[in-house]
């Protein structure tokens, strides 16, 4: 299967959690192919965010988590954001940021700017990512977002993602507390401000600091997906991965068990907004 779809034994909420960055089924001609070892090419990879958001079914709510890691297809990039530099026999149609950094949706890098190839790839090797991986998990994500607003009248679209510990330097400086969770709504064109805000008082609830779209607003998903005046809302959710993993080995630190229980108690509480629509902390 392209993806790892794990769904209630009953449907109770109209929230609903994605993980698309934390796939980590490597094909061996994919690492056989590249220039970086295993260890390298994991380092974009979303590590452990699907087993720490694992406990959203039984809150009743479905659970879509990527099996293709993000070096070798990014979910959260349009289909149409092909790299030029990488990818044979394709044009740039226009100026993208993130395809001429190299984070197209098929990359040719990962962190730090590290090429994972020598040459360039075929575009029947692209569009063959794209088919099996890309297709799919779009296609899934959209009818569960389409079934729980036939269920409930509207949807929302928890986008569950990671940040390296140094990327948050940029928006600290000095001004304040070093925020552990950035949320990212496209500043208020992906989700209302009512659901923004439940969302933002239930990590605040377990002692997180949250700040919001500095210095991650949202991507492709919140930006396709966003569509408040329909009651479609996807907030992007990004994480400090220093609280759960050591980063440089890739691997769960000993604090991993404690703050997955903190995120099972936030799914708790976002699952209770999105059953009953009652606020998650007193006016």
């Amino acid at each position: 299967m392209p993806f790892r779809l794990d769904m209630p034994e009953s449907w109770t909420t109209s929230v609903i959690f994605a993980s698309p960055h934390s796939g980590r089924d490597y094909p061996a001609a994919f690492l056989r192919d590249s220039i970086l070892d295993e260890h390298a090419i994991r380092s974009s990879e979303d590590a452990f965010v699907d087993r720490l958001f694992s406990a959203a079914p039984r809150y009743g709510a479905p659970f879509l988590a990527a099996r293709a890691p993000r070096a070798f297809v990014d979910l959260n990039r349009s289909a149409d954001e092909l790299d030029p530099a990488l990818i044979e026999d394709t044009r740039r149609v226009t100026h993208n940021p993130r395809v001429s950094s190299g984070l197209g949706v098929v990359p040719r890098v990962v962190a730090n700017g590290r090429s994972i190839y020598r040459g360039k790839i075929s575009r029947q090797d692209a569009q063959d990512r794209l088919n099996r991986y890309w297709h799919p998990y779009h296609a899934r994500l959209q009818a569960l977002l389409d079934e729980s607003h036939a269920r409930f009248g509207e949807a929302i679209l928890i986008d569950c993602h990671s940040m390296p510990h140094e990327a948050i330097d940029s928006i600290c400086l000095g001004r304040g507390p070093r925020p552990d969770i950035v949320l990212g709504d496209r500043f208020g064109a992906a989700a209302g401000q009512d659901v923004i805000e439940q969302i933002e008082a239930a990590f605040a609830s377990v002692g997180l600091t949250v700040t919001r779209n500095a210095p991650f607003a949202g991507a492709y998903t919140t930006q396709h997906y966003g569509r408040p005046s329909r009651e479609q809302h996807v907030v992007q959710v990004e994480i400090d991965r220093s609280l759960y993993m050591n980063e440089m080995t890739i691997e769960p630190n000993s604090d991993f068990g404690a703050f997955q229980d903190l995120m099972t108690e936030v799914i708790s509480l976002l699952t209770a907004f999105g059953a009953q629509d009652v606020p998650l902390v007193a006016e």
